[in-house]
Protein backbone atom coordinates (compact mmCIF):
# COMPACT_ATOMS: atom_id res chain seq x y z
CA UNK A 1 0.00 0.00 0.00
CA UNK A 2 1.47 3.14 -1.13
CA UNK A 3 0.54 6.72 0.80
CA UNK A 4 1.14 10.23 -0.81
CA UNK A 5 4.63 11.69 0.39
CA UNK A 6 4.89 13.85 2.93
CA UNK A 7 4.89 18.03 2.87
CA UNK A 8 8.21 19.74 2.10
CA UNK A 9 10.41 21.15 5.23
CA UNK A 10 8.54 24.68 4.47
CA UNK A 11 5.57 24.69 6.15
CA UNK A 12 3.34 27.62 4.86
CA UNK A 13 0.04 28.66 6.17
CA UNK A 14 -1.03 27.08 3.14
CA UNK A 15 1.02 23.70 4.07
CA UNK A 16 -0.23 24.17 7.07
CA UNK A 17 -3.98 24.02 6.36
CA UNK A 18 -3.12 21.03 3.83
CA UNK A 19 -1.54 19.55 6.23
CA UNK A 20 -4.43 19.53 8.72
CA UNK A 21 -6.78 18.37 5.87
CA UNK A 22 -4.30 15.71 5.33
CA UNK A 23 -3.91 13.82 8.53
CA UNK A 24 -6.48 11.30 10.77
CA UNK A 25 -6.60 11.05 14.37
CA UNK A 26 -6.89 7.73 16.07
CA UNK A 27 -7.80 7.51 19.73
CA UNK A 28 -7.38 4.33 21.20
CA UNK A 29 -10.01 3.90 23.85
CA UNK A 30 -10.19 -0.12 24.02
CA UNK A 31 -8.42 -0.62 27.08
CA UNK A 32 -10.39 -2.08 30.09
CA UNK A 33 -9.10 -0.16 32.94
CA UNK A 34 -8.48 -2.82 35.62
CA UNK A 35 -6.43 -0.22 37.96
CA UNK A 36 -9.64 1.91 37.96
CA UNK A 37 -12.04 -0.40 39.21
CA UNK A 38 -14.68 -0.29 40.17
CA UNK A 39 -15.64 2.55 38.15
CA UNK A 40 -14.73 0.26 34.76
CA UNK A 41 -16.69 -2.46 36.16
CA UNK A 42 -19.60 -1.52 33.36
CA UNK A 43 -17.66 0.99 30.88
CA UNK A 44 -14.43 1.98 29.12
CA UNK A 45 -11.90 4.25 31.36
CA UNK A 46 -12.27 6.39 28.51
CA UNK A 47 -15.95 7.10 29.34
CA UNK A 48 -15.40 7.56 33.14
CA UNK A 49 -17.50 10.46 34.28
CA UNK A 50 -14.43 13.30 35.52
CA UNK A 51 -14.85 16.77 36.39
CA UNK A 52 -18.56 16.24 37.04
CA UNK A 53 -20.06 16.91 33.47
CA UNK A 54 -17.29 15.68 31.44
CA UNK A 55 -15.81 11.84 30.38
CA UNK A 56 -12.41 11.52 30.37
CA UNK A 57 -12.55 11.34 26.28
CA UNK A 58 -13.94 14.57 26.51
CA UNK A 59 -10.36 15.91 26.71
CA UNK A 60 -8.69 14.46 23.83
CA UNK A 61 -11.53 15.05 21.77
CA UNK A 62 -11.65 18.93 22.89
CA UNK A 63 -7.73 18.97 21.91
CA UNK A 64 -8.75 17.48 18.26
CA UNK A 65 -11.36 20.18 17.33
CA UNK A 66 -9.13 22.89 19.15
CA UNK A 67 -5.81 21.99 17.02
CA UNK A 68 -8.43 21.82 14.09
CA UNK A 69 -8.04 17.96 13.78
CA UNK A 70 -11.52 16.77 12.56
CA UNK A 71 -11.56 13.48 10.66
CA UNK A 72 -11.26 11.08 14.05
CA UNK A 73 -11.27 7.20 14.61
CA UNK A 74 -12.25 6.18 17.87
CA UNK A 75 -10.59 2.10 18.63
CA UNK A 76 -13.01 0.80 21.31
CA UNK A 77 -13.00 -3.12 22.57
CA UNK A 78 -14.48 -3.61 26.35
CA UNK A 79 -17.54 -2.47 27.10
CA UNK A 80 -18.00 0.38 24.55
CA UNK A 81 -21.10 1.19 25.05
CA UNK A 82 -21.10 3.45 27.24
CA UNK A 83 -18.37 5.30 25.28
CA UNK A 84 -20.37 5.29 21.90
CA UNK A 85 -23.33 6.12 23.50
CA UNK A 86 -21.68 9.68 24.76
CA UNK A 87 -19.92 10.30 21.59
CA UNK A 88 -22.99 10.16 19.52
CA UNK A 89 -25.10 12.40 21.42
CA UNK A 90 -22.43 14.72 22.42
CA UNK A 91 -19.79 14.88 19.75
CA UNK A 92 -22.18 15.96 16.54
CA UNK A 93 -20.27 18.57 15.33
CA UNK A 94 -18.44 17.54 12.23
CA UNK A 95 -19.85 18.31 8.74
CA UNK A 96 -19.51 15.01 6.39
CA UNK A 97 -20.06 17.47 3.25
CA UNK A 98 -16.30 18.77 4.31
CA UNK A 99 -15.19 15.45 5.05
CA UNK A 100 -15.41 15.66 8.46
CA UNK A 101 -16.08 12.79 10.82
CA UNK A 102 -15.80 10.81 14.09
CA UNK A 103 -16.85 7.67 13.96
CA UNK A 104 -16.36 4.68 16.98
CA UNK A 105 -15.03 1.62 15.50
CA UNK A 106 -14.79 -1.43 17.86
CA UNK A 107 -12.71 -4.93 16.64
CA UNK A 108 -13.17 -5.42 13.01
CA UNK A 109 -11.33 -8.61 12.81
CA UNK A 110 -10.40 -8.06 9.03
CA UNK A 111 -7.03 -9.43 9.30
CA UNK A 112 -6.86 -11.56 12.11
CA UNK A 113 -9.68 -13.34 14.13
CA UNK A 114 -8.87 -11.97 17.62
CA UNK A 115 -9.44 -8.93 20.49
CA UNK A 116 -7.05 -5.79 20.17
CA UNK A 117 -3.28 -7.70 21.66
CA UNK A 118 -1.56 -3.91 22.35
CA UNK A 119 -1.37 -0.94 21.00
CA UNK A 120 -0.15 -1.20 17.20
CA UNK A 121 -1.94 -4.42 16.94
CA UNK A 122 -5.14 -1.98 17.44
CA UNK A 123 -3.78 -0.05 14.13
CA UNK A 124 -2.85 -3.42 12.47
CA UNK A 125 -6.10 -4.54 12.77
CA UNK A 126 -7.42 -0.81 11.14
CA UNK A 127 -5.07 -0.98 8.30
CA UNK A 128 -8.46 -0.77 6.26
CA UNK A 129 -9.17 2.03 7.77
CA UNK A 130 -6.18 3.46 6.66
CA UNK A 131 -6.52 2.68 3.60
CA UNK A 132 -9.83 4.03 2.77
CA UNK A 133 -8.90 7.49 3.87
CA UNK A 134 -5.17 7.79 2.78
CA UNK A 135 -3.87 9.99 5.01
CA UNK A 136 -0.40 11.32 4.46
CA UNK A 137 0.16 11.62 8.71
CA UNK A 138 -1.86 9.71 11.46
CA UNK A 139 -1.92 11.20 14.95
CA UNK A 140 -2.34 8.39 17.42
CA UNK A 141 -3.32 9.35 21.15
CA UNK A 142 -4.58 7.82 23.84
CA UNK A 143 -8.14 8.30 24.84
CA UNK A 144 -7.42 8.41 29.29
CA UNK A 145 -4.96 11.59 29.68
CA UNK A 146 -6.29 15.05 31.18
CA UNK A 147 -4.05 18.08 29.10
CA UNK A 148 -4.50 20.35 26.73
CA UNK A 149 -2.63 20.38 23.53
CA UNK A 150 -2.32 22.00 20.29
CA UNK A 151 -1.79 19.02 18.17
CA UNK A 152 -0.97 21.26 15.20
CA UNK A 153 1.60 23.13 16.91
CA UNK A 154 2.99 19.05 17.08
CA UNK A 155 2.52 18.25 12.96
CA UNK A 156 4.54 21.41 11.85
CA UNK A 157 7.48 20.11 14.04
CA UNK A 158 6.60 17.01 12.71
CA UNK A 159 7.21 18.10 9.10
CA UNK A 160 9.82 20.76 9.47
CA UNK A 161 12.20 17.97 10.94
CA UNK A 162 11.08 15.41 8.08
CA UNK A 163 10.13 12.92 11.07
CA UNK A 164 9.15 9.72 10.20
CA UNK A 165 7.89 9.61 13.98
CA UNK A 166 7.27 12.17 16.62
CA UNK A 167 6.58 11.20 20.35
CA UNK A 168 5.14 13.94 22.66
CA UNK A 169 7.41 14.47 25.44
CA UNK A 170 6.72 16.11 28.71
CA UNK A 171 9.94 17.07 31.14
CA UNK A 172 9.73 14.86 34.65
CA UNK A 173 12.07 15.38 37.19
CA UNK A 174 14.91 12.51 36.26
CA UNK A 175 14.27 10.31 39.62
CA UNK A 176 10.26 9.90 38.73
CA UNK A 177 11.04 8.90 34.72
CA UNK A 178 12.44 5.27 35.81
CA UNK A 179 8.12 4.34 35.97
CA UNK A 180 7.77 5.87 32.40
CA UNK A 181 8.22 5.44 28.50
CA UNK A 182 11.66 7.83 28.78
CA UNK A 183 13.01 8.99 25.48
CA UNK A 184 16.48 9.27 25.48
CA UNK A 185 17.48 12.50 22.30
CA UNK A 186 20.48 14.22 21.10
CA UNK A 187 20.89 18.32 20.61
CA UNK A 188 18.69 18.29 17.61
CA UNK A 189 16.21 16.66 19.67
CA UNK A 190 16.02 13.17 17.32
CA UNK A 191 15.56 10.36 19.31
CA UNK A 192 18.83 7.98 20.08
CA UNK A 193 17.27 5.83 22.49
CA UNK A 194 13.60 4.30 24.05
CA UNK A 195 13.27 2.49 27.18
CA UNK A 196 9.98 1.36 28.75
CA UNK A 197 10.58 1.98 32.57
CA UNK A 198 14.50 2.39 32.71
CA UNK A 199 16.79 1.90 36.06
CA UNK A 200 18.43 4.63 34.56
CA UNK A 201 17.08 7.13 32.58
CA UNK A 202 18.68 9.28 29.92
CA UNK A 203 18.63 12.85 30.57
CA UNK A 204 18.40 15.44 28.74
CA UNK A 205 20.71 17.14 27.11
CA UNK A 206 22.15 20.22 29.04
CA UNK A 207 19.59 19.05 31.92
CA UNK A 208 21.30 16.44 33.78
CA UNK A 209 18.63 16.39 36.30
CA UNK A 210 15.55 15.98 33.87
CA UNK A 211 14.25 13.42 31.81
CA UNK A 212 11.88 13.36 28.21
CA UNK A 213 9.06 11.36 29.05
CA UNK A 214 6.57 10.09 26.42
CA UNK A 215 2.90 11.56 26.93
CA UNK A 216 1.56 8.69 24.16
CA UNK A 217 1.21 11.25 21.69
CA UNK A 218 2.52 10.00 18.50
CA UNK A 219 2.46 11.36 14.71
CA UNK A 220 3.40 8.94 11.97
CA UNK A 221 3.91 9.48 8.40
CA UNK A 222 1.50 6.67 6.95
CA UNK A 223 4.15 4.75 4.94
CA UNK A 224 6.21 4.84 8.12
CA UNK A 225 3.41 3.69 10.37
CA UNK A 226 1.88 0.68 8.07
CA UNK A 227 5.09 -0.81 6.93
CA UNK A 228 5.94 -0.44 11.15
CA UNK A 229 3.14 -2.42 12.52
CA UNK A 230 2.46 -4.80 9.45
CA UNK A 231 6.04 -6.20 10.45
CA UNK A 232 5.89 -6.33 14.16
CA UNK A 233 2.64 -8.47 14.23
CA UNK A 234 4.70 -11.33 12.59
CA UNK A 235 7.23 -11.35 15.49
CA UNK A 236 6.55 -12.68 19.29
CA UNK A 237 6.44 -9.02 20.91
CA UNK A 238 3.65 -7.06 23.07
CA UNK A 239 2.71 -5.26 19.93
CA UNK A 240 3.02 -2.11 21.65
CA UNK A 241 4.39 1.07 21.00
CA UNK A 242 6.30 2.31 23.33
CA UNK A 243 7.76 -1.25 23.97
CA UNK A 244 8.22 -2.87 20.82
CA UNK A 245 7.94 -0.01 18.04
CA UNK A 246 9.38 3.01 18.78
CA UNK A 247 12.67 1.18 20.21
CA UNK A 248 12.89 -0.94 16.81
CA UNK A 249 12.74 2.33 14.67
CA UNK A 250 15.78 4.01 17.05
CA UNK A 251 17.53 0.79 16.51
CA UNK A 252 17.15 0.88 12.94
CA UNK A 253 17.84 4.56 12.07
CA UNK A 254 14.76 6.03 11.41
CA UNK A 255 13.96 9.76 11.46
CA UNK A 256 12.20 9.11 14.74
CA UNK A 257 12.52 13.07 17.32
CA UNK A 258 10.84 13.92 20.15
CA UNK A 259 8.46 17.23 20.83
CA UNK A 260 8.52 18.95 23.58
CA UNK A 261 5.06 19.04 24.73
CA UNK A 262 4.04 23.05 24.39
CA UNK A 263 0.73 23.31 26.99
CA UNK A 264 -2.15 25.17 26.37
CA UNK A 265 -3.31 24.86 30.26
CA UNK A 266 -1.20 28.43 30.54
CA UNK A 267 -0.18 27.53 34.21
CA UNK A 268 3.05 27.94 35.88
CA UNK A 269 3.10 24.09 36.12
CA UNK A 270 2.80 22.09 33.48
CA UNK A 271 0.00 20.01 33.20
CA UNK A 272 -0.41 16.36 31.78
CA UNK A 273 -1.72 13.33 33.89
CA UNK A 274 -2.48 9.74 33.19
CA UNK A 275 -5.43 8.76 35.55
CA UNK A 276 -4.75 5.23 35.31
CA UNK A 277 -5.10 4.31 38.98
CA UNK A 278 -7.47 5.04 41.03
CA UNK A 279 -5.64 7.78 43.00
CA UNK A 280 -4.35 9.20 40.14
CA UNK A 281 -7.92 9.60 39.17
CA UNK A 282 -8.94 11.05 42.01
CA UNK A 283 -5.81 13.47 42.72
CA UNK A 284 -6.71 14.24 39.18
CA UNK A 285 -10.21 15.47 40.08
CA UNK A 286 -9.28 17.82 42.94
CA UNK A 287 -7.17 19.44 40.60
CA UNK A 288 -10.30 21.31 39.66
CA UNK A 289 -11.81 22.79 43.18
CA UNK A 290 -8.76 24.88 44.18
CA UNK A 291 -8.96 28.48 44.22
CA UNK A 292 -6.66 28.68 41.37
CA UNK A 293 -7.34 25.37 40.04
CA UNK A 294 -4.31 23.49 38.62
CA UNK A 295 -6.20 22.37 35.71
CA UNK A 296 -8.44 25.19 34.21
CA UNK A 297 -11.74 24.34 32.74
CA UNK A 298 -13.20 28.39 32.52
CA UNK A 299 -10.57 29.14 29.38
CA UNK A 300 -12.64 30.22 27.02
CA UNK A 301 -9.85 30.46 24.01
CA UNK A 302 -8.88 26.37 24.78
CA UNK A 303 -12.72 25.38 25.38
CA UNK A 304 -12.94 21.76 26.74
CA UNK A 305 -16.63 20.44 25.34
CA UNK A 306 -18.75 17.94 26.75
CA UNK A 307 -22.09 16.44 26.50
CA UNK A 308 -25.39 18.91 26.75
CA UNK A 309 -26.62 18.51 30.17
CA UNK A 310 -30.29 19.28 29.87
CA UNK A 311 -31.73 20.68 33.42
CA UNK A 312 -31.87 23.21 35.70
CA UNK A 313 -29.29 25.21 36.75
CA UNK A 314 -27.42 24.01 40.63
CA UNK A 315 -29.33 25.34 43.31
CA UNK A 316 -28.31 25.69 47.46
CA UNK A 317 -30.94 26.03 50.09
CA UNK A 318 -31.27 27.27 53.30
CA UNK A 319 -34.16 27.11 55.39
CA UNK A 320 -33.18 27.62 59.11
CA UNK A 321 -30.49 28.72 60.46
CA UNK A 322 -28.83 25.33 61.31
CA UNK A 323 -29.99 24.39 57.91
CA UNK A 324 -27.76 26.41 55.19
CA UNK A 325 -26.49 25.10 51.51
CA UNK A 326 -23.63 25.59 51.63
CA UNK A 327 -20.72 24.67 49.09
CA UNK A 328 -17.41 26.01 48.78
CA UNK A 329 -14.32 25.19 46.57
CA UNK A 330 -16.80 22.59 44.58
CA UNK A 331 -17.83 22.05 40.76
CA UNK A 332 -21.79 21.84 41.32
CA UNK A 333 -23.52 20.27 37.58
CA UNK A 334 -26.60 20.73 36.37
CA UNK A 335 -29.41 20.26 38.07
CA UNK A 336 -27.79 19.45 41.79
CA UNK A 337 -29.28 20.54 45.00
CA UNK A 338 -27.59 21.19 47.95
CA UNK A 339 -30.61 21.42 50.31
CA UNK A 340 -29.68 22.30 53.75
CA UNK A 341 -26.28 20.64 53.59
CA UNK A 342 -21.88 21.09 53.37
CA UNK A 343 -19.99 20.59 50.17
CA UNK A 344 -16.55 21.38 50.60
CA UNK A 345 -13.65 21.00 48.18
CA UNK A 346 -15.36 18.58 46.29
CA UNK A 347 -17.34 17.36 42.58
CA UNK A 348 -20.97 17.07 42.33
CA UNK A 349 -22.71 15.51 39.04
CA UNK A 350 -25.64 16.04 37.51
CA UNK A 351 -28.78 15.58 39.51
CA UNK A 352 -27.39 14.76 42.88
CA UNK A 353 -29.65 15.63 46.13
CA UNK A 354 -27.52 16.73 49.57
CA UNK A 355 -30.06 16.17 52.11
CA UNK A 356 -30.28 18.59 55.16
CA UNK A 357 -27.36 18.36 57.84
CA UNK A 358 -25.03 16.14 55.32
CA UNK A 359 -21.68 17.01 54.94
CA UNK A 360 -19.50 16.13 51.73
CA UNK A 361 -16.17 16.79 51.88
CA UNK A 362 -12.72 15.63 49.16
CA UNK A 363 -15.40 13.89 47.59
CA UNK A 364 -16.37 13.00 43.85
CA UNK A 365 -20.38 12.23 43.40
CA UNK A 366 -21.19 10.93 40.07
CA UNK A 367 -24.66 11.69 38.25
CA UNK A 368 -28.08 11.07 40.58
CA UNK A 369 -26.51 10.21 43.68
CA UNK A 370 -28.57 11.10 46.60
CA UNK A 371 -26.71 11.28 50.37
CA UNK A 372 -29.49 11.58 53.44
CA UNK A 373 -29.57 13.73 56.16
CA UNK A 374 -27.28 13.96 58.64
CA UNK A 375 -24.55 11.77 56.56
CA UNK A 376 -20.88 12.62 56.51
CA UNK A 377 -18.98 11.92 53.67
CA UNK A 378 -15.33 12.18 52.80
CA UNK A 379 -12.40 11.02 50.57
CA UNK A 380 -14.87 9.21 48.73
CA UNK A 381 -15.48 8.60 45.08
CA UNK A 382 -19.30 7.52 44.50
CA UNK A 383 -20.77 6.30 41.31
CA UNK A 384 -23.78 6.71 39.64
CA UNK A 385 -27.43 6.06 41.05
CA UNK A 386 -26.45 5.24 44.61
CA UNK A 387 -28.36 6.70 47.40
CA UNK A 388 -26.79 6.33 50.63
CA UNK A 389 -28.99 6.20 53.31
CA UNK A 390 -29.35 8.92 56.83
CA UNK A 391 -26.74 9.10 59.18
CA UNK A 392 -24.44 7.07 57.18
CA UNK A 393 -20.68 7.61 57.85
CA UNK A 394 -18.37 7.20 54.62
CA UNK A 395 -14.57 8.45 54.87
CA UNK A 396 -14.20 7.65 58.82
CA UNK A 397 -13.41 4.70 59.54
CA UNK A 398 -11.20 3.28 56.87
CA UNK A 399 -11.44 -0.04 58.16
CA UNK A 400 -15.12 -0.22 58.70
CA UNK A 401 -15.13 1.19 54.89
CA UNK A 402 -12.84 -1.80 53.60
CA UNK A 403 -15.38 -4.55 54.69
CA UNK A 404 -17.98 -2.41 52.76
CA UNK A 405 -16.32 -0.94 49.60
CA UNK A 406 -13.20 -0.76 47.48
CA UNK A 407 -10.63 1.62 49.37
CA UNK A 408 -7.55 2.81 47.55
CA UNK A 409 -4.13 2.78 49.03
CA UNK A 410 -4.59 6.31 49.92
CA UNK A 411 -7.67 5.59 51.83
CA UNK A 412 -10.02 6.99 49.17
CA UNK A 413 -13.62 5.08 49.72
CA UNK A 414 -15.10 3.89 46.27
CA UNK A 415 -18.56 3.13 45.89
CA UNK A 416 -19.75 1.37 42.63
CA UNK A 417 -22.57 2.36 40.31
CA UNK A 418 -25.68 1.67 41.61
CA UNK A 419 -24.83 -0.23 44.75
CA UNK A 420 -27.75 -0.95 47.43
CA UNK A 421 -26.65 0.55 50.93
CA UNK A 422 -28.14 -0.43 54.21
Amino acid sequence: MRFAPTLSRAVTARGHEAALQQTMVMILAGGQGERLYPLTKDRAKPAVPFGGSYRVIDFALSNCINSGMRRILVLTQYKSFSLQRHIKAGWDVFNPVMGEYIDVIPPQQRNVKRWYQGTADAIFQNIYMLEQERPRHVIILSGDHIYKMDYAKMLDFHLRHEADLTVSCTTVPIQEAARMGVAGTDETGRIRRFVEKPKDPPPIPGRPDASYASMGVYIFSTNVLVRRVIEDVKQDTEHDFGKNIIPQMVRDGDRVFAYPFVDENKKAEVYWRDIGTLSSYYEANMDLVGISPLFNLYDSEWPIHRRPQPGPPAKTVFNEPDRRGVATNSLLSTGVIVSGASVESSIVGPRCFIHSWASVADSILFDDVEVGRHCNIRNAIIDKHVKIPPHTQIGYDIEADRQRFTVSDEGVVVIPKGMMLS
